[in-house]
This record gives C-alpha cells, sequence and structure tokens, in this order.
C-alpha cells in the first residue's frame, strides 16, 4: 500500500497493488475451510483481472502521450479504463459482486482489513487522477453504488455481508464527488474508516456474526451494545455523529457545482441505507433475547481491542465540532 500511495510511476503502483494482493490471499484463506478458499479465489480473480486492466490502461495511455506519470492520465479512453479497473479493486458497483461473497468467507478481522486497509492504495490512485476524470463517469458510479449498496444490505441477516454492502454505499458516496472535490471525497472515506474500524473491533469482541447473536449483546455488555447503536447511526448519517459530516459536505459541493438533481436523488438513495441500519439498531437496542443468562463471563474483552476502540469511537461519533472549519 505504501509503494502505491508513493508511486509516481504506474508500472511502480501497479507492482505495489499486486504485492499488496498477494500477501493478502493468505490472511483470507487462514481458516481451513472451503468457504474461505472460495473467498481467497475470488478476490484472486476480481483483482487480478483489474491489475491487468490497469496496466493496459497505463499502457495505452504511454503510448498515446509517451508519459509514464500517474498525474498524466490525459487519454481519455486510458483514464476511463483505469476508473473501471480502480473501481473493480475497490468494490464499487457495477464490479462490486466480489466484495460479499469474499467477506462472507473471511473472519472479521480480515473482513476489517477489506473494508478499510485494502481501499487506500486505489483510492490514493483516484485522488491522483481526480483532475482527468470525466464528472458523468464517476457520478454513474457513485449513484449506481448508493443504489446497490442501500438495496443489496436490505435483506441481509449475516453482519458481514451487510457491512459490505455498506461499504459498496460510502464508496457510493466517495466515488460521485472525487472529480470535483477530492479533498472531500477523500475526507468521506477516511470517516468512513474511523466508523467501520471499531464496528467490526466490538464485532470481534462479541464474536457477532448475524443480527440474531447480535440481539444478545444487551445482557453481556450494555457499553458495547451502546457504542455499536451510536456507530450504526453514525454510519447511516444522522446528524449529530460523524457520519453526517461527510455527507453534508459531499451534497453542498454537489448543489454548489449546480448538480442539485443529482445530490436530491443521493439524499433519498441513503435512505434505503438507513433502513437496514437502523433495523439493526431496533434489534440491537430494542428488544430482549428470549433466553437470558445471568453469566456475566461469556466473552472475555481482550485489552489491547478495548484500547483501540476506546480511541477510534469518539473519533466516530462526535467529529460534528470540527464542521465549521471544513465549511469555510
Amino acid at each position: 500500500t505504501l509503494t502505491v500511495t508513493s508511486a509516481n510511476h504506474w508500472v511502480t503502483a501497479w507492482l505495489g497493488l499486486e504485492l499488496n494482493m498477494i500477501s493478502i490471499l493468505p490472511v483470507i484463506a487462514k481458516q481451513k475451510h472451503p468457504r474461505s478458499t472460495e473467498a481467497a479465489t475470488k478476490y484472486f480473480l476480481t483483482q487480478a483481472t483489474a491489475s491487468a486492466l490497469m496496466l493496459f490502461a497505463s499502457t495505452i495511455n504511454a503510448w498515446q502521450t509517451g508519459s509514464w506519470n500517474i498525474m498524466q492520465l490525459n487519454n481519455k479512453l486510458s483514464c476511463i479504463l483505469m476508473i473501471a479497473a480502480l473501481t473493480m479493486k475497490m468494490g464499487a458497483a457495477p464490479a462490486h459482486f466480489w466484495l460479499p461473497e469474499v467477506m462472507q468467507g473471511a473472519t472479521l478481522a480480515t473482513t476489517l482489513l477489506i473494508t478499510t486497509w485494502q481501499k487506500i492504495a486505489p483510492i490514493t490512485l483516484l485522488y491522483m487522477i481526480s483532475n482527468h476524470t470525466e464528472p458523468i463517469t464517476t457520478l454513474s458510479i457513485g449513484l449506481l453504488s448508493i443504489l446497490v449498496g442501500g438495496w443489496g444490505g436490505f435483506n441481509q441477516t449475516q453482519l458481514r455481508k451487510m457491512m459490505a454492502y455498506s461499504s459498496i454505499a460510502h464508496l457510493g458516496w466517495t466515488m460521485t464527488v472525487i472529480s470535483i472535490m477530492p479533498n472531500i471525497a477523500l475526507t468521506n472515506i477516511i470517516i468512513y474508516m474511523i466508523m467501520s474500524a471499531p464496528f467490526f473491533m466490538l464485532l470481534m469482541t462479541t464474536t457477532s456474526k448475524t443480527l440474531q447473536t447480535m440481539t444478545t449483546t444487551w445482557t453481556h455488555t450494555p457499553t458495547t451494545t451502546i457504542i455499536l447503536m451510536l456507530l450504526l447511526l453514525s454510519m447511516a448519517g444522522l446528524p449529530p455523529l460523524t457520519g453526517f459530516t461527510p455527507k453534508l459536505l459531499i451534497l453542498d459541493s454537489l448543489v454548489t457545482h449546480k448538480l442539485t438533481l443529482t445530490a436530491a436523488t443521493m439524499a433519498l438513495l441513503s435512505l434505503l441505507s438507513l433502513t437496514f441500519y437502523l433495523r439493526t439498531t431496533y434489534l440491537l437496542t430494542s428488544t430482549a433475547p428470549p433466553t437470558t443468562t445471568q453469566s456475566t463471563t461469556t466473552w472475555r474483552l481482550k485489552p489491547h481491542q478495548n484500547q483501540i476502540t476506546a480511541l477510534l469511537a469518539p473519533a466516530a461519533l462526535f467529529n460534528i465540532t470540527i464542521l465549521p472549519a471544513l465549511l469555510t
């Protein structure tokens, strides 16, 4: 990832992405289970295809312009191909099909890696070529991702799949604004990472994998339940919480650029995501499981995880204070 983020040459960036992909494969396939092997295979195939497309796009650009510099992606065809390749790398719609499947086959720790760290390299490359991208392309990908992310998460009972669709929706918000205001797009993806990291860490602590097992959290760790509820509402983008900040900034910049209809469509489509976040919140806090236990030692909390969560959770919940500074 660091190789990609510090690269100037397309081949160096490609090499970094390949190393990154090869390194995470054993991490995904760590469990000795057909499901995780299948997930690793699917991940490998999609990432390899995206890498090939990326190399193809940069070669066309070098052939036409004589430059391998990342910042000089002047050829229109190579720019569109590059956006397609990076979209596939990240898992934004319409190349999103691998993401829920891979996340369902991996452990919660690996899922956390895929939704946060693995997004850094492609987002950095998109940020670097943002001044050459066609806004209509990125807007279309973004709107489609928000729609798919909301619609796909609707009927999910598996938390990892639900979070995969949530990730697709957040990538959609990033994609819509990346060619207009790349800094806001970067802010959005960073805030998403800050929100999803403590969420996954708390799921790892309570070993919750489905909505059903999530309902029993309340009897053991009420604090965890409250933090999980707030994190879900923050991801949904409800006002006093952090998740609202990037959404407001994105809608504001779209309206400024005379894209009011797009902004309105995005706001309406985000209601789809809000539905499943609210459903999960309701199950988590407002329903009591049929069997309650008196034992308080079912889950032994891991201290190192708690420290990281304690650092990230406040940032994921109370970031609204920096909003005036961002708007000016």
